[in-house]
């Protein structure tokens, strides 16, 4: 019986057969991929040859395989000289869906301990895990899978001063000083960092509190957590962009406000009688093109309550419900590039957010696009 293929050796193996059968009767050069890698700084020859070395293979790293995938997504990659990576503006949706295919390939490859559920060593769980009663549930793809893999910032609301001071370790000359205690919404901070650190383990991602912003953070992918009474950078996009729902500001501390739409409708969190026990908040996800940059996307994550900007980043990260969520958008809004859900984030007794289930229409309180997809 033969030994089984080391794992360095499989992907080699399968580089170089991307590189010699992936286009049948054209011809790609080891040249052609260190040209295209390497941009305006071709890469060695030498480095390709070890990278497809089945005898002594060098891993490459995770860089270069998002570069393998846009490569070999279309021809036009060799349609001029010296070959070149196509940027993202100018793939077709069949290429994407190409790329984003041969770019999981790899990467499980890669990575070959990664076990399915994207736990333990390894960054990324190609292999989907079955769920009952749902639609296949696996970390990879999704909203939050940025294809580009250009940075990513998170960019979440400050505690104000009144908060901070009541907390310990929020000033930066204690020795025990701990920046993130000065953020708001670290619930929802947690959850959607790791997600998406694990969906694109190529991509720069960090977080900054919205007065961390300098003028090249805006050009990245920007993903808004909290709402527009805590986040500038909220506010300033809901200015920019002509959107279908809007937060409006708490009158003050003790009053919730609420969220408004286009054609007139409000919507607020639901407390008990006493007025002090939050029992329903209203959250809003949406995803548009950036008012920054035209070729990066902006996502918001927001509730009237912390809960409730928790529950939005929930729905397309909980094992339970993200691909069941997933599923519901790619048929209802058929890969628009704009889209908008409003939605009830109930809380149980314990104060736990019960995620949201976008497939339950007692759940969406307001969609847009209206008439996309299958509705």
């Amino acid at each position: 019986m033969q030994p089984a293929a080391r794992p360095d050796a499989r992907l080699a193996r399968r580089l170089r057969s991307l590189r010699q059968q992936h286009w049948p009767g054209v011809k790609i050069t080891q040249q052609q991929i260190a040209e295209a890698l390497g941009g305006e700084n071709p890469l060695s020859l030498s480095l390709i040859s070890s990278w497809e070395s089945t005898r002594k293979p060098i891993l490459p790293p995770t860089n270069r395989l998002i570069g393998y995938a846009t490569f070999f997504a279309s021809r036009r990659s060799v349609a001029s000289e010296p070959a070149r990576l196509l940027d993202e503006s100018e793939l077709g949706e069949d290429e994407r869906v190409v790329r984003d295919g041969l770019y999981t390939e790899l990467l499980s490859l890669r990575f070959p301990d990664t076990p399915p559920n994207g736990d333990g060593p390894g960054v990324f769980g190609a292999r989907p895990l079955p769920l009952a009663g749902s639609v296949e549930d696996t970390i990879g793809g999704g909203t939050w899978f940025f294809p580009d893999q250009r940075p990513i910032i998170i960019v979440s609301g400050g505690l104000p001063r009144p908060y901070r001071e009541r907390m310990l370790f929020t000033n930066p000359q204690d020795p025990d000083y701990i920046r993130s205690y000065s953020l708001a919404d670290l619930d929802a901070l947690i959850e959607v960092h790791g997600h998406i650190r694990a969906v694109n383990p190529v991509a720069d991602v960090r977080i900054l509190r919205s007065e961390e912003m300098h003028e090249d953070d805006f050009s990245a992918h920007l993903v808004l957590i909290g709402g527009v009474d805590w986040n500038p950078v909220n506010r300033d996009v809901t200015r920019r962009l002509d959107l279908p729902v809007r937060q409006q500001m708490r009158p003050n501390d003790e009053d919730p406000s609420y969220f408004s739409t286009a054609e007139g409708d409000t919507f607020t969190p639901v407390l008990d009688e006493a007025g002090g026990t939050l029992l329903e908040d209203v959250a809003h996800f949406f995803r548009g093109i950036s008012p920054y940059n035209a070729q990066r996307t902006v996502t918001l994550c927001n509730g009237m309550y912390g809960r409730g900007t928790y529950g939005a980043v929930r729905a397309l990260t909980d094992a339970k419900f993200r691909d069941r969520n997933e599923d519901y958008v790619r048929k209802r809004f058929r890969d628009a590039p704009t889209f908008s859900i409003l939605m009830r984030v109930r809380i149980n007794l314990n104060g736990a957010v019960v995620t949201p289930d976008w497939t339950l229409a007692e759940e969406r309180l307001h969609e847009w696009p209206p008439t996309v997809g299958d509705g």
